[in-house]
């Protein structure tokens, strides 16, 4: 991301450069046109004034432009005082620059600011025909009259863009957001798996501690430290793929083999857990999307059945395609245990909850609730390559 928003800006500038310097020939030449030194010179720092003014960053344009106003009309003045006035130009790559000026007033600088200095640059433009030499047939007076016509368009196409600029900005917000709630929900899944295991196996070497070896409570004390240690390092993980999204080393949630590291953590808790998944599912077959939210339901999945299968005995994860159709993939876990507390996908569990929107984002379907022969169950339905956004 950072290398294509240096490329952009290299891209920028180097286009940049020419414009700028086909401008100030322009303006050199014009400035060639009134019969005295002094106005020649006052042409020029005029123009290359509102050109600065347009170049500059954001929080130094409102005291540009106030300059480059206040500069062109004064050369506006002491231009239009003089008996031998320019015969063939006032200025037109004065005035395009300041009509441009014009238009980044409207667009980027507050309300009331906006107003005052657009009002500036209006009179400034509208004045500038006073620099020629009268032809006496009226044709200055028609070039007023369309400079006065043309403000309000500047002050409409302004206003478009400032309507832009708010927007995109109200669309990157939305992103933004949609980014942090992505985010809150990954933390929950960390969270909530690896805390889980440390409450579980904590709990157990509190109850069994009378009656255990010191060998034995040291090896469950060694348990709960890995447990923890693994917490860190999947958020470390975590921080390191927001940082860089650069491809992880090894099998990652991009891939159905990362499922059967879920699977031994869970099963190193005391509970043991199988893995099945269906031959031919590879990473050409499932998309990195549908594989990422597999990794997803199986870890929410599995989190729950620590906490709330009371006397489990078996943990089952099967991933493979759905009965009646090769073009889906089929993810279910399932317990034996007493689940009179679990939470459903809609009565407020966040984990599930949240769970339920991502799979509906991938366009499958997520479903839970008590098995026939007890326990619980938990299945989604997802497309087995990622659908067209």
């Amino acid at each position: 991301m950072i290398r294509s928003l240096r490329a952009r800006l290299r891209l920028r500038h180097a286009l940049l450069a020419p414009a700028v310097a086909l401008v100030l020939l322009l303006l050199f030449l014009e400035a060639a046109n009134p019969p005295a030194w002094a106005v020649r010179v006052g042409y020029l720092a005029a123009g290359v004034t509102v050109l600065a003014a347009l170049l500059v960053p954001r929080y130094r344009f409102a005291r540009a432009a106030t300059a480059a106003v206040l500069v062109s009309g004064a050369v506006t003045l002491v231009a239009g005082g003089l008996q031998d006035r320019a015969e063939n130009t006032f200025g037109a790559t004065e005035l395009l620059l300041l009509l441009c000026l014009g238009v980044r007033v409207v667009r980027q600088l507050r309300p009331g600011r906006a107003t005052a200095l657009m009002a500036a640059v209006a009179a400034t433009v509208v004045l500038m025909p006073l620099r020629l030499q009268d032809w006496g047939d009226g044709r200055i007076e028609i070039l007023l009259l369309a400079l006065v016509l043309l403000m309000p368009l500047v002050v409409v196409l302004g206003l478009c863009l400032r309507l832009y600029d708010a927007l995109r900005a109200r669309q990157r917000e939305a992103v933004l957001q949609a980014q942090r709630i992505e985010y809150a929900r990954d933390l929950h899944d960390f969270v909530a798996h690896h805390v889980t295991a440390i409450v579980a196996r904590t709990r157990a070497a509190r109850y069994t501690a009378e009656s255990q070896s010191p060998e034995a409570i040291d090896r469950m004390l060694a348990e709960i430290e890995e447990a923890g240690s693994q917490a860190l390092g999947s958020m470390r993980a975590m921080v390191s793929h927001l940082r860089d999204s650069a491809t992880p080393a090894g099998p990652g949630p991009g891939e159905l083999s990362a499922l059967r590291e879920l699977t031994d953590e869970f099963s190193a808790g005391g509970v043991p857990a199988t893995l099945h998944i269906g031959a031919g599912l590879g990473p050409r077959e499932v998309s990195a999307e549908t594989a990422g939210v597999a990794h997803r339901v199986v870890r929410e999945a599995l989190t729950n059945a620590r906490k709330y299968a009371t006397g489990a005995r078996h943990v089952g994860v099967a991933v493979d395609r759905a009965a009646d159709s090769r073009d889906w993939l089929v993810v279910e876990v399932t317990d034996d245990g007493v689940a009179g507390d679990a939470p459903s996908a809609g009565s407020g569990g966040f984990g599930l909850m949240g769970l339920t929107e991502r799979v509906a984002g991938a366009g499958g379907t997520l479903t839970s609730g008590p098995r026939e022969r007890g326990g619980w169950r938990v299945r989604a339905e997802l497309p087995l390559r990622s659908r067209e956004r």
